[in-house]
């Protein structure tokens, strides 16, 4: 018997209906949107410090206000469900929790949270709790940061108190989103917070957060409620080797290792991948690994986050050491540790505004390796999406098709990996909002809803009217 999802992947043009119950949603960030900086009992995260140093962050933007999403939440939510939402993922701010990582909980900044989670409830949205989305206290970098063994156990602790107030309420927990970004990039090649540049302490980094999430996921199963779903977001690099010649598939087996192995081997298998060890020895002995640590990663997840954008083209260096097109911005330091002789390349065809080449098919890739790798996990796209240089015109409108086909070619490829044999549960569009970008301020424009700073003011894109009709049908309709 051939099926109707069967049927419509053969066709490339037709609608594809995707299964009943998939998850439609869109997530953030909390600096990237919430703003009050130093309301309530916050206090800086690395993110707050990184930003405010010159030459950090484009344009000298800092997060100190972003969308005002901690004023204007009501209206946000608002938005979500006239645009047929079914959840919505967002982050907890660590320092608005916990204001220095240690100590009791600030209930003010619980109070915010607990107020946004029932308001997403009464509107039938269902909330996705991510609990650490790069923003660390900044006393607990002063302390020494990821690199140590202390941070994760202060931050098993800052679980217990976020679980302890929303275990009633979030039925969806995510402990750590894009941990490669926080150990390598925050750590290796300072591009993003705290701006650190020591191969080795990006190294005790990802220890020290593969760690973190399993205490956390322990921390969570003792507090939420039974029937609570526990995951971590990985933004798994899908790797292609340049040429199919022996040394380019090494420089690709390589840097799986350090984007992807490297968590998943601790978080999902319970061990460090032998080649990583061997290929990093030069580097570090890993005796930061202590009798233990691999069990405690190793939790049972009930999904795995995939983030997705863009694919990574890999070939040997030919000793020029070029790491410039990796995608994950520029500098003088390497993110990845023990690949000096790995070059990076720029994929052909459409770029987004960030210079992402556009290819859903190593989405689809993807996806289909991670089925085969942990065949019992169930997936879900945590965050997919693009920037593109968008405006309102002169009606208060703004058109962004670059966006809308952007996305319907990666749901395509979504399904087809569902028809394949993927279980793949639900989508989460990148971002609801236009927001602050990290390093590179309020520059990119990711959101399906156009943000005008100066004012605040929120206007559903016409991709967000796009998105809202396939949230509310399940339907993809065709090219």
């Amino acid at each position: 018997m051939v099926t109707a999802a069967q049927q419509t992947a053969s066709a490339p043009d037709a609608p594809r209906t995707f299964p009943k119950g998939f998850l439609w949603g869109s997530a953030t960030a909390s600096y990237q949107i919430e703003g009050a900086a130093t309301e309530d009992g916050r206090t800086p995260s690395i993110w707050d410090t990184y930003a405010r140093t010159p030459g950090r962050v484009r344009n000298g933007d800092t997060g100190d206000t972003a969308t005002d999403h901690y004023h204007r939440w009501r209206e946000d939510v608002a938005l979500m469900a006239e645009l047929g939402l079914g959840a919505y993922r967002f982050s907890l701010a660590w320092t608005r929790i916990q204001p220095t990582g240690r100590g009791p909980a600030v209930q003010k900044g619980l109070d915010f949270y607990r107020r946004l989670v029932d308001e997403l409830l009464e509107k039938g949205i269902q909330p996705v709790a991510t609990l650490y989305h790069w923003d660390l206290p900044q006393e607990l970098e002063d302390a020494g940061g990821w690199p140590e063994r202390a941070t994760a156990e202060r931050f098993a602790e800052y679980t217990a108190l976020a679980a302890d107030a929303l275990g009633d309420r979030v039925k969806t927990w995510t402990t750590l989103n894009e941990p490669w970004c926080s150990a390598f990039l925050g750590y290796g090649s300072g591009v993003h917070a705290p701006g650190r540049t020591d191969p080795v302490a990006a190294l005790r980094a990802a220890h020290h957060l593969n760690l973190a999430h399993g205490l956390a996921v322990q921390a969570l199963r003792d507090r939420v409620r039974a029937d609570a779903q526990c995951s971590v977001t990985l933004n798994i690099h899908h790797v292609r080797p340049l040429t199919g010649g022996d040394a380019d598939a090494d420089a690709a087996r390589r840097i799986d290792a350090l984007a992807n192995r490297v968590f998943t081997g601790p978080m999902l298998r319970g061990a460090y991948p032998e080649d990583l060890l061997k290929d990093t020895a030069h580097l570090t002995d890993w005796s930061f690994v202590r009798d233990g640590d691999l069990e405690q990663a190793r939790q049972p997840l009930d999904f795995l986050g995939v983030n997705y954008y863009t694919p990574t083209v890999v070939s040997q260096a030919d000793g020029s050491g070029v790491h410039t097109s990796d995608g994950h911005g520029n500098s003088p330091y390497s993110p990845w540790p023990g690949a000096d002789r790995v070059a990076f390349h720029q994929p052909p065809g459409e770029t987004t505004a960030m210079g992402w080449a556009v290819d859903p098919t190593g989405l689809y890739d993807l996806l289909r390796r991670l089925s085969s790798d942990f065949p019992r996990l169930p997936l879900v796209i945590t965050e997919n999406g693009a920037a593109f240089d968008d405006y309102a015109d002169p009606e208060g409108r703004v058109k962004d098709p670059a966006r809308i086909a952007y996305v319907r070619d990666h749901l395509a490829a979504v399904h087809r990996a569902i028809v394949d044999g993927a279980d793949v549960r639900g989508y989460f569009l990148w971002s609801l909002l236009d927001n602050f970008e990290w390093a590179h301020g309020y520059g990119k424009r990711f959101g399906a809803v156009y943000v005008d700073y100066p004012t605040g003011t929120r206007i559903p894109k016409a991709s967000a009217r796009w998105y809202s009709e396939v949230a509310r049908t399940g339907v993809l309709p065709g090219a």
